[in-house]
């Protein structure tokens, strides 16, 4: 594991509450209605990547999903989002592991992920992402980083930006773009930021 980046987002999640992070939404609408515009059954295996204490999980569960998986790689975000959930956090797989060395068990019919994928910077790492992305997903992936129109930086790392185009690109060995749309996320302090989210469906190649 990436002890650097491990140790950036423990203290991140130690030191910050919700209100104090640009990434909290309290209703990740884009993120729910893409994944409703799958009709999956309620037993559907979905992975929040770097799920973090993200409510999306939350929703998912009042949804009636049966399988759900958050992964990330800071053991205190997800000690967090458990705190929040209560009981309802017995529902949920959680896995504390870095992305890039991640060795999934089960095939997921959905891979989500908001704003993970934009910190691989290196090809390195986002070619190990798609491979393990490419071995483990049956169905969906969606991904969500910051647009060519959106930061640069996130929490004091650099990150990638991409394009409608860049971002099917780095996808197309076995993914099929279904549709992408923009979004101005409104954080905490009030300013926007300009995502882009893409919706793939696996291509068995």
């Amino acid at each position: 594991m990436n002890l650097n980046r491990k140790n950036h987002w423990d203290t991140v999640y130690e030191t910050k509450n919700p209100k104090e992070v640009s990434w909290t939404q309290d209703l990740p609408k884009t993120s729910l209605e893409i994944i409703r515009s799958f009709k999956l059954s309620k037993s559907a295996k979905i992975i929040d990547v770097g799920g973090g204490d993200s409510k999306l999980v939350d929703y998912l569960i009042n949804e009636g999903f049966e399988n759900i998986t958050v992964l990330d790689i800071s053991i205190t975000a997800l000690e967090k989002a458990k705190m929040r959930l209560g009981e309802k956090a017995s529902k949920v797989n959680w896995i504390v592991a870095d992305i890039t060395e991640f060795e999934p068990k089960i095939a997921y019919d959905v891979w989500h992920d908001r704003a993970t994928f934009h910190f691989l910077t290196t090809p390195n790492e986002m070619h190990k992402y798609i491979a393990i992305a490419k071995k483990s997903v049956t169905g969906y992936l969606v991904i969500a980083t910051f647009s060519d129109n959106g930061p640069k930086q996130c929490s004091g790392l650099n990150i990638k930006q991409y394009s409608e185009t860049q971002l099917a690109l780095a996808l197309e060995n076995g993914f099929d773009k279904i549709r992408c749309l923009t979004e101005d996320h409104v954080t905490p302090f009030n300013t926007k930021q300009n995502f882009i989210f893409c919706a793939f469906k696996r291509d068995k190649s």
